[in-house]
């Protein structure tokens, strides 16, 4: 449908909308009723008005800012349901490949595990629905897995070393969504947690393994933002709570309709104290803004890694009589300095805010410190250390890591595209799971003495042939070892925990060493609080 004449019925849904129920219908809003009445008519041909409904509030919304959004029931859903913190379903992760689901991981003491079922298993048929060798991707398999609480999903599977299919009976119940990928000792007194989102558990979550870390000795913290794209600002409160002293300004937010509301600090945190360093890139937005951007205004912690995403827009979700929602921007995040966190943005151009990205590597952003400048009107000072630090957008770490190129090639793009590595890494796994755990019974032993043989090398090529990737030898010398090193770490996953993935992956992360380098180093990381040391542009 044209977008003029779905902009014109939006006015009809937004009027009788009783979130709106307290204003008097203006004119506009009249005379977009009346064109909806004319359209439904009039017009030569029938004419779906739920569809031009959604077409022109999703119009409407587009020309205020790139955040405001409308979500149909669907979207509504998918949207709120990793933020709430469960879900109703049967307690595994899995991975599609070649049309075969793979168990990757059954949930501790949910439905799945209660009736026997194991890592590495393939789930053949669900229900009276047959799922393996069929194009089936993973949000038509989730549909048939998950549904309400008490009923019942009959699945049928193989397992390695049996000579059927076996068949199991599952009640669906409520499943956990974790935040926290991973929480582990990286030295006798360096702890290291990565989130992954700010849901309504994220802070019970954070605690614990905050806690569960101190008694293993953790004095000081490698706290994990990268591609965190945020989530519950209340949830973010809390979590810098950990880290502030009592009464410190968090956030503030403000905009043409809503008054300024601050959000502080209490008193009691179990963080205060100790070094801190936050580790962020250009994924981390929103929440993980707020967050990166409190500690360093308060001068404490020293943020590592690239400018963050930038996304300072406060949404009000507001609920549509349908059971469809509208998010609405209504204000702005500012960080205790004042510091606007929302990036430039032209109304009515999504296209390009959406291209930000591109435009910053394509301007070497992502590689070079020196590359990136920044005027005297976007100049702040930190609340403690008076230290500068800038606006115009996102988080400016402190220290700044560029982008490692020099090992990607389009061969390794297309090896992950096509989840020959993954592949790869889980039949190694299918085949010899309970020799490896034998040989290494924990990851501390399997991150020592575990190396890609020959013999998994032959299988990553074998893989790649069967998906028809063309091979190339010098792309592949290129990139060999950053391939290993996932093979390791996804294969570490699979027989272990996500924690053992990242042990493993942090080895090779930039980011990552440069933290640890920084943290273990009493004198830089001071220098670094007292604003000496940085290596990113000054302004000019």
């Amino acid at each position: 449908m044209h977008k003029k004449i779905a902009v014109v019925v939006l006015g009809t849904i937004l009027i009788s909308c009783h979130v709106h129920a307290q204003f008097k219908p203006s004119p506009e809003g009249l005379k977009l009723e009346r064109t909806l009445q004319l359209v439904k008519g009039l017009y030569v041909d029938d004419v779906n008005s739920k569809e031009i409904t959604e077409a022109a509030i999703r119009a409407m919304l587009a020309e205020l800012d790139p955040h405001s959004s409308y979500l149909n029931e669907e979207e509504v859903r998918a949207m709120n349901e990793p933020l709430q913190g469960n879900f109703d379903g049967i307690g595994i992760s899995f991975n599609m490949l070649t049309d075969t689901l793979y168990v990757m991981e059954v949930i501790s003491g949910g439905p799945s595990q209660k009736v026997g079922i194991l890592p590495g298993d393939k789930i053949i048929q669900v229900n009276d629905t047959l799922i393996a060798g069929v194009k089936m991707n993973n949000q038509d398999v989730i549909k048939r897995l998950r549904g309400p609480k008490g009923t019942v999903v009959n699945v049928k599977l193989l397992r390695r070393g049996m000579p059927q299919l076996m068949e199991f009976r599952i009640v669906r119940d409520k499943i956990p969504i974790t935040s926290i990928d991973a929480a582990y000792m990286v030295t006798d007194n360096i702890g290291y947690i990565r989130l992954s989102r700010f849901g309504v558990t994220s802070a019970s979550e954070f605690k614990q393994a905050e806690s569960r870390l101190k008694s293993l000795g953790m004095k000081h913290l490698i706290f994990d933002l990268t591609d965190n794209g945020g989530g519950i600002l209340q949830t973010a409160n809390e979590i810098a709570d950990e880290f502030l002293d009592d009464s410190k300004l968090i956030v503030y937010t403000e905009g043409k309709n809503q008054p300024r509301y601050t959000m502080n600090a209490t008193e009691g945190g179990e963080l205060q104290s100790g070094k801190l360093v936050v580790l962020v890139n250009e994924a981390s937005a929103s929440a993980s803004e707020i967050l990166a951007g409190a500690l360093q205004d308060w001068d404490r912690g020293v943020v590592v890694g690239r400018r963050t995403f930038g996304k300072g827009l406060v949404q009000r979700q507001l609920p549509l009589p349908d059971g469809t929602m509208i998010r609405l921007t209504v204000a702005r995040y500012y960080t205790p300095s004042g510091r606007s966190i929302q990036k430039p943005y032209e109304v009515g151009r999504k296209d390009v805010y959406d291209q930000d990205f591109m435009n910053r590597y394509t301007h070497g952003e992502m590689f070079d410190a020196d590359s990136i400048h920044f005027p005297d009107s976007l100049k702040y000072k930190t609340l403690v250390k008076k230290r500068t630090v800038y606006g115009g957008g996102g988080i400016m770490p402190d220290y700044f890591v560029p982008m490692d190129t020099t090992r990607g090639t389009m061969f390794h793009a297309n090896l992950n595209a096509r989840g020959v590595i993954n592949r790869t890494a889980i039949s190694v796994v299918d085949n010899r799971r309970n020799t490896l755990l034998q040989q290494y019974p924990d990851v501390v032993r399997f991150m020592a003495d575990f190396q890609i043989s020959e013999e998994i090398e032959q299988r990553l090529r074998a893989v790649a042939a069967a998906e028809q990737v063309t091979w190339s030898e010098e792309e592949y010398s290129r990139s060999q070892s950053l391939i290993f090193v996932q093979l390791k770490a996804l294969i570490a996953r699979d027989l272990y925990d996500s924690s053992a993935f990242y042990r493993i992956i942090n080895e090779e992360s930039d980011i990552f060493t440069q933290g640890l380098q920084i943290i273990s180093d009493d004198l830089r990381y001071e220098d670094l609080l007292q604003g000496i040391g940085s290596n990113v542009a000054q302004q000019k």
